[in-house]
């Protein structure tokens, strides 16, 4: 492609934390002036122009200040402009707050649609949903409720909002390390301890592992001893216990909230708008999938179980007939590597982060007919990239798509997992031109060792490809209002892209092509590829009832009556009878769960739920033929284009070509 330059300038990143102060209530105050106008119009000027996209024009101009504003809380390495960009988050959210609560706003709204509905003037279909969703917005906001209803939703509102915030701020900041000697270590890869930090305690030499992932998780799977690895566990289920009591303030005012808006619990609110419609719905779906799972499970554990006796007897260990939470990862390896032959450590000499992070955007490239262009630039961090995206075979700015910058090393006092950050949404401007968007992806992969660069294995791949498909469902929507651009779909449906996207890291075909031993620069055999492909069903009754612990964690949390519930206990409790291990004393897990304050309240189950939309989609469409770019074309257009601007069954019926059914999810994980 010839050098095209961008019809619009990636943001600079330059703000400086007094800047950042002094911007957001700039923005506030600006956007007060604009909704005061609104406001103030006589009902007989209230029409779509004038309300409904002054106020869609409105909020694309809030989202996107805001928007990258906050976003350095998460990744910048400067704590000063962490804090003011946290400062700037609070500022607003508590105007947002005020915002959906006011009165004048949604009667200006009622009144436009009553002089739409008598001008008989007739919508583009993505404009009429714009109209019902704002609508939506003021009844779900409680603006019916009387005066003094309304100011003490405001208040609950504001205060759930802060304490939010505050679980998120513990979360991302959390520096949390757990201390072993080498030989508590035995059986840990030597280029995993290699990344620990090495410092003299007590006199003797010891190596503190993170409670990132690649720093815990190949503990957790490695480790022979079977202290370090329950000690690990619990330290790193412990980490947030500051969260505990904030997380039980949290749910208390969620509680209340929905109590005043009249619904029976806050999953009934929360699920009213989404594909599954109750929190019953929820339960229903739960409940069956653990039905079929637990029998799977059970075997697999009498499996697992064995071969812990087994190796107790073997190396003289204290015999222990349960199977503890700190078992499980362990055994999962062993039993894998017996089965398959299947060695972690190899495949992980396989996937150098660079040579992976090349293959799967130039994977993406021709699947989905787009071009990635280096860009020069100032971010947030020198490990950061920028990429200018176009249309493959660009020829003007039309072509244009976005940007997308990926921060995929670990370092201190960054978001600690992987996730997509919709920045600037794509959309209409007033004066008809197009607002491009751009979207980051922030991850924890691995860190070069002295003799190795930084490589990753196989779950962190699916990781990589999973939170890529939600990039591009950011790079590759188009739609007229922002709030409908890209991964701006119901909780439930959001997850199904990226879920079906993860299938490309199961097809040995595609496992060659993105691998490469970092010594001899050859992929990956096709026999370890199928050993891969054939290992993603190993002992998945454990796996799926480990996801379904968390998701009727979550449901239940948040159809609990009891204001003092103890979610430590709950969490013990659920986590022993779902998942089949034991976890000995409690510990507050939910202190961690991230998921129930960040925006997927109640909607935990949405990860499971999608998945049935993701084998259906997979099985239907690309199985045949994932690297077919006609099929990537067909994807493109008719599920990542439309964004949230129609209903997500619409999108997919139109994908598929009838209704979406489970008939693909049930035989995957059953056969």
């Amino acid at each position: 492609m010839s050098p095209l330059t961008p019809p619009q300038a990636a943001p600079s990143w330059t703000e400086a934390p007094e800047v950042v102060r002094k911007l957001a209530k700039d923005y506030i105050e600006r956007d007060k002036e604009i909704l005061d106008k609104i406001a103030s119009l006589p009902h007989s000027e209230c029409k779509f122009n004038t309300v409904f996209l002054a106020l869609a024009h409105r909020e694309a101009e809030f989202y996107e200040n805001f928007e990258l504003l906050k976003f350095y809380e998460h990744v910048s390495p400067s704590k000063e402009l962490r804090d003011a960009s946290s400062e700037a988050a609070a500022l607003q959210s508590d105007h947002q707050v005020e915002v959906s609560m006011r009165l004048d706003l949604f009667q200006a709204k009622q009144a436009a649609l009553s002089n739409i509905r008598q001008s008989g003037l007739q919508l583009e279909p993505e404009e009429q949903r714009l109209v019902d969703k704002m609508i939506q917005d003021g009844t779900r906001a409680g603006l019916a409720l009387p005066e003094a209803d309304r100011e003490e939703l405001s208040k609950l509102k504001k205060e759930l909002s802060s304490v939010c915030l505050q679980f998120i701020r513990s979360y991302s900041g959390e520096k949390g390390t757990v201390a072993f000697t080498g030989d508590e270590l035995r059986g840990v890869p030597a280029d995993v301890i290699s990344g620990y930090k090495e410092s003299v305690e007590d006199g003797q030499t010891v190596y503190r592992s993170t409670f990132k992932a690649p720093d815990l998780f190949p503990l957790l799977k490695f480790a022979e001893i079977p202290e370090t690895r329950k000690r690990a566990y619990e330290a790193n289920e412990r980490r947030l216990e500051v969260n505990v009591p904030v997380f039980a303030k949290m749910l208390n005012l969620r509680r209340e909230i929905a109590t005043l808006l009249g619904y029976d619990s806050w999953a009934d609110y929360a699920t009213e708008v989404r594909m599954v419609k109750s929190a019953q719905g929820v339960f229903d779906f739960l409940d069956e999938l653990e039905q079929r799972l637990r029998p799977v499970a059970l075997k697999e554990r009498e499996v697992l179980l064995a071969m812990k006796q087994e190796e107790h007897a073997d190396k003289s260990l204290a015999q222990d007939d349960q199977f503890n939470g700190w078992d499980w990862r362990y055994y999962d390896r062993k039993f894998t590597e017996k089965a398959l032959k299947l060695d972690d450590n190899l495949v992980k000499e396989y996937f150098p982060v660079e040579h992976v992070v090349s293959t799967v955007l130039d994977i993406y490239q021709n699947l989905l007919g787009v071009e990635f262009v280096d860009v020069e630039g100032t971010t947030w961090h020198p490990d950061v990239k920028t990429y200018a995206v176009w249309d493959k075979d660009a020829k003007d700015e039309t072509n244009f798509l976005g940007y997308l910058y990926l921060d995929l090393y670990p370092r201190d006092s960054k978001f600690p997992h992987a996730a997509v950050w919709a920045l600037i949404n794509g959309y209409t401007r007033p004066d008809g031109t197009r607002n491009y968007p751009v979207t980051a992806m922030v991850a924890n992969l691995a860190t070069p060792q002295p003799d190795k660069p930084a490589l990753i294995g196989h779950a962190a791949l699916v990781t990589f490809f999973h939170e890529m498909g939600h990039a591009f469902h950011n790079l590759l929507s188009k739609t007229q209002f922002s709030r409908f651009h890209g991964t701006s779909v119901v909780d439930d449906f959001v997850e199904a892209p990226s879920k079906m996207l993860e299938n490309w890291c199961w097809e040995p075909a595609v496992l060659t092509r993105m691998s490469s031993h970092y010594e001899t620069k050859e992929p990956m055999s096709l026999e370890l590829a199928e050993k891969i492909a054939k290992s993603r069903y190993v002992n998945v009754g454990l796996f799926y009832l480990r996801q379904l612990f968390f998701c009727k964690f979550d449901i239940a949390a948040h159809t609990s009556k009891d204001e003092n519930t103890d979610y430590t206990q709950l969490w013990h409790k659920l986590k022993e009878d779902i998942t089949l291990t034991v976890d000995g004393e409690p510990t507050p897990g939910q202190s961690w769960f991230v998921h129930l304050a960040g925006g997927h309240d109640a909607g935990y189950y949405g990860y499971t739920y999608a998945l049935v939309f993701a084998c259906d989609m997979y099985a239907t469409v690309f199985e045949g033929g994932p690297l077919d770019p006609a099929r990537g074309l067909q994807y493109r257009e008719k599920i990542l284009l439309p964004g949230g601007s129609r209903d997500e069954i619409d999108s997919l019926t139109d994908f598929l070509g009838r209704p979406p059914n489970s008939a693909a999810f049930v035989k995957a994980l059953f056969g």
